[in-house]
């Protein structure tokens, strides 16, 4: 991985967090991914007036990420209805990577070296001592059904990496590819609210436009980059920089959630560094 890849991808991690934090100030979470939803796909028309199409064998992975990207909305939105932003998004981020470095050998057959492979292990171990810090809600009880929309969540991350890491690969154009991406998985929140709501609807966006859609177009910056350097480097590798979004998230938790960061997340965040340097090491 090449410095100016690994920028890239620790740019997309600021952004991603941003977005998210975006949608978890707006109490309404249906609201804020229709938004967010709504801007990406609007970001994605117009890119896509500009960049080829992708090319045929590019679609059905595209088509496939879209359902995948669906399905983790909604377990995202379910996840940051029941938990703390600053709980819940590192616990969705982490269990990505090692998921990811499982899949891309079995299905794409990439095999971290072994500065990568003990790169990803150990910015992982950061990731789960950040997700597990404070895992226990009040009185002491565990948040199993946030705790377990967050993993699901995770899960879902790590499947749609994999499917666009080889996606893009195909496609011949990274843009056109973002682009087609956010218009189709764009447009099902949108239309499943709109029939949930009904004519409440527009007024229920009204107050959140702005800042709903500029979310949105972050999200589009945010992954676009990241399906750039899958083009560059291995997806484990890649998958595993990228979810330093977790200590921008554990920072904007503490900051403008008034959430608790404390010493074991610093000590946790200490191991993703290792890790990280490990991983630019092998590149």
């Amino acid at each position: 991985m090449t410095p100016v890849v690994a920028t890239a991808v620790l740019t997309a991690a600021v952004a991603h967090a941003g977005w998210n934090a975006i949608a978890h100030r707006i109490r309404d979470q249906l609201i804020a991914f229709t938004l967010v939803s709504s801007g990406g796909a609007l970001a994605g028309v117009v890119i896509a007036c500009q960049v080829p199409l992708p090319a045929p064998a590019a679609w059905p992975y595209l088509a496939v990420s879209a359902a995948v990207h669906v399905a983790y909305m909604a377990l995202l939105m379910r996840s940051f209805g029941l938990g703390d932003f600053g709980q819940m998004y590192p616990i969705a981020r982490g269990t990505a990577p090692l998921v990811v470095t499982v899949l891309a050998a079995l299905f794409v057959g990439e095999r971290p070296d072994g500065w990568a492979s003990l790169g990803v292990v150990v910015a992982s171990a950061g990731l789960v001592g950040l997700a597990l810090w404070g895992i226990r809600g009040s009185g002491g009880r565990p948040r199993t059904a946030a705790v377990t929309a967050a993993m699901a969540t995770g899960l879902a991350i790590a499947v749609y990496t994999v499917v666009d890491g080889v996606g893009v690969r195909a496609s011949g154009t990274p843009l056109g590819y973002i682009a087609w991406l956010m218009i189709v998985q764009g447009s099902a929140i949108p239309l499943f609210t709109l029939a949930r709501r009904g004519r409440e609807f527009p007024a229920q966006l009204r107050p959140h436009a702005v800042r709903g859609l500029g979310g949105g177009v972050l999200s589009v910056g945010a992954y676009g980059l990241v399906l750039w350097a899958q083009t560059q480097a291995e997806l484990a590798p890649v998958a595993a920089l990228r979810e330093s979004s977790i200590l921008v998230g554990a920072a904007i938790g503490a900051v403008f959630f008034e959430e608790r960061f404390g010493g074991p997340r610093v000590a946790a965040a200490g191991l993703m560094v290792v890790g990280i340097g490990l991983m630019l090491h092998a590149g």
